[in-house]
This record gives C-alpha cells, sequence and structure tokens, in this order.
C-alpha cells in the first residue's frame, strides 16, 4: 500500500469521526442539564485530537519506511549494475587430456602446457602454450599443484612465474621416498598483457595420469 493510498483511507477515517460529532452535537439530549452534550462533544473532540496524533504518527513512520525503501531499491540496482559491468575472468586446467607418465626433462625451463580444461571464463588461458595473459587489470589468485616422478629419488621443480619473473616453486628433489606431491599459491595485481604461467626447470620432471593431480588455475578477485 503506498503512502498516498493510506493518507487517503486516514482522512475519510477522520472525516467520518468527524461527522459522528457532528451528528452527536443535532441530536444529543440530556434532559435537565443543557451543559450535558457540550461535554459529550469536549470527549468527542478529545477523542478525535488523540486519534489525529497517532494518524500523523503513523503517516511519518510510513514516510521514513518509504524512504529506507527508496534508497534499499536503489542500492540493489547499483550492485546489480556494479555485477553486470565488472568481468568474469576464471580459469582451471590439468596437464593431461589423456595417458600417463613424466613430462620432461627438457634442456631449458620450459612452461607447462595444462592441457585439460575444466573452465576459462574469458578465455584469458591459453592450453597450447600453458599461459594466462590478463585482460583486465585487477587483483587474482593464483593456485598450481606438483605431483612429483615416480622414481625412488624425487626430480621435480616447478615455479610460478609472472612475466619470466619466477614468484613461488614447489619441489621436490632429495630422499628416497615418491609419490609426493605439493602445492603454492599468491594473490598478485596484473597490468593487461602481464603473462602468468607454471615453468618445469630444466632437467626435472612431473608425473600425471588420469587422476590429474597437477593443475593450474586462477581467477580474478577484483578490478583496480
Amino acid at each position: 500500500m503506498t503512502k498516498i493510498t493510506l493518507l487517503v483511507l486516514m482522512c475519510l477515517f477522520v472525516l467520518c469521526k468527524a461527522q459522528e460529532v457532528e451528528n452527536v452535537s443535532k441530536n444529543a439530549h440530556c434532559p435537565g442539564s443543557d451543559g450535558c452534550s457540550d461535554a459529550s462533544l469536549v470527549s468527542m473532540a478529545q477523542n478525535l485530537g488523540a486519534l489525529g496524533e497517532k494518524v500523523t504518527n503513523l503517516v511519518e513512520k510510513v514516510t521514513l519506511l518509504e524512504t529506507k525503501l527508496e534508497n534499499t531499491e536503489k542500492e540493489v540496482l547499483e550492485l546489480r549494475s556494479l555485477n553486470a559491468d565488472t568481468p568474469k575472468v576464471a580459469f582451471s586446467a590439468a596437464l593431461r587430456e589423456s595417458g600417463s607418465g613424466n613430462i620432461g626433462p627438457f634442456t631449458t625451463n620450459t612452461p607447462l602446457q595444462y592441457k585439460k580444461v575444466f573452465s576459462n571464463l574469458d578465455n584469458g588461458y591459453n592450453p597450447s602454450t600453458g599461459i594466462f595473459t590478463a585482460k583486465v587489470k585487477g587483483m587474482y589468485f593464483f593456485r598450481f599443484s606438483m605431483f612429483n616422478n615416480l622414481n625412488a629419488v624425487p626430480n621435480s621443480v616447478v615455479s610460478l612465474m609472472k612475466n619470466g619473473v619466477r614468484l613461488t616453486s614447489v619441489w621436490d628433489t632429495s630422499g628416497s621416498d615418491a609419490n609426493d606431491m605439493g602445492s603454492n599459491a599468491v594473490v598478485i595485481a596484473l597490468e593487461p598483457g602481464d603473462s602468468v604461467y607454471v615453468e618445469l626447470l630444466h632437467n626435472r620432471v612431473v608425473y600425471d595420469d588420469a587422476m590429474n593431480y597437477n593443475t593450474f588455475s586462477g581467477f580474478l578477485l577484483f578490478t583496480m
């Protein structure tokens, strides 16, 4: 119910009460006392005044609630507009589409190509190169995991790189155990054109199969 409708109903109610007072004034009769009718009118007027005060308070409350509702509607529209305008960037991929075995060693540090793509919203990740390229300026989250080779002596080192600069690494190159894995993650700021990828160091290997141990994922947290 709108404020205008409510006010109309209240006015009609007050007018009805006023008509009742007028009817009482015309029809009231109190034998032997000329002041009886006047006393009744005074009482009715007081009741009507109290009712009017309540109506005024109610109108003020309704006005306040309508103002709050209008502000809330504006905030909802602003949030919807912001969400619609915000780029949606996310990807996740694993190393192998099929098969099993070691990847590497290579004679030089080499970006790993995560070919099994689970998601690639906005197509920022290129499975042919293994490189994610930022399209918008913002703060991003990246995570990667590594499973070492199956030999008794581990020989695995991978690093997360930004524009050719190492950010963080996971490695396993000592001990006699096998079947170890680890992961790492970062939150970093990127400019349009910045590249992020996972690099396998030279003469190192990683193992993967249909279990998808080695993954590379990232998404945009917010624009800047």
